[in-house]
């Protein structure tokens, strides 16, 4: 598998020098990757596509570890990165569109879509990866309440969504 790489005298450079990575960038990743691949996978739907989203998050992570550790808030900084990957992988396919074919015949989904980004995100990790709100907090680098306050304002948003969904339900309940 490694005699194309082989140098004259026979040594396989590549398995004499497997990379370094910091400590800190390989506890971040240990730590976070899980997560990260849920995330995506609940987006995207294709483990496939999930690895290659935080595979790329990852690779730019590691490129900007040195500068991500002078932020104040590095899991806030390294979600957005993430974040960026999967919409990144999404456009491929256009954002909207995908959105769209997934709806269930209400305007769910292209209203998820339409969300702000932190309301989309925490939507999504509480309702669809079942996460709780100091889960979702660490996650995004946000503050519990801070979570609190993105789902309701989401779910205000969502709200006459739903209202439309259950009106044919409760007329014929009343019948």
């Amino acid at each position: 598998m490694t005699d194309d790489v082989c140098e004259e005298d026979g040594r396989v450079p590549v398995a004499e020098a497997p990379l370094q990575f910091p400590l800190e960038f390989e506890a971040h990743y240990l730590t976070n990757q899980e997560g990260f691949h849920r995330f995506a996978l609940q987006i995207l739907r294709t483990n496939e596509r999930a690895e290659e989203a935080v595979h790329r998050a990852y690779v730019e992570i590691r490129e900007r570890w040195d500068t991500l550790l002078s932020e104040p808030d590095l899991q806030a900084q390294t979600w957005q990165i993430l974040r960026q990957a999967i919409i990144n992988e999404l456009i491929g396919d256009g954002l909207r569109e995908d959105l769209a074919s997934r709806d269930s015949g209400i305007g769910l989904y292209p209203a998820l879509g339409k969300l702000p980004p932190r309301q989309f995100d925490a939507v999504i990790l509480r309702f669809i990866g079942g996460y709780d709100t100091t889960q979702i907090a660490w996650y995004m680098g946000l503050t519990p309440s801070t979570v609190t306050y993105h789902i309701r304002k989401a779910q205000e948003r969502l709200a006459p969504i739903h209202r439309r969904a259950t009106r044919p339900i409760e007329k014929e309940e009343a019948r």
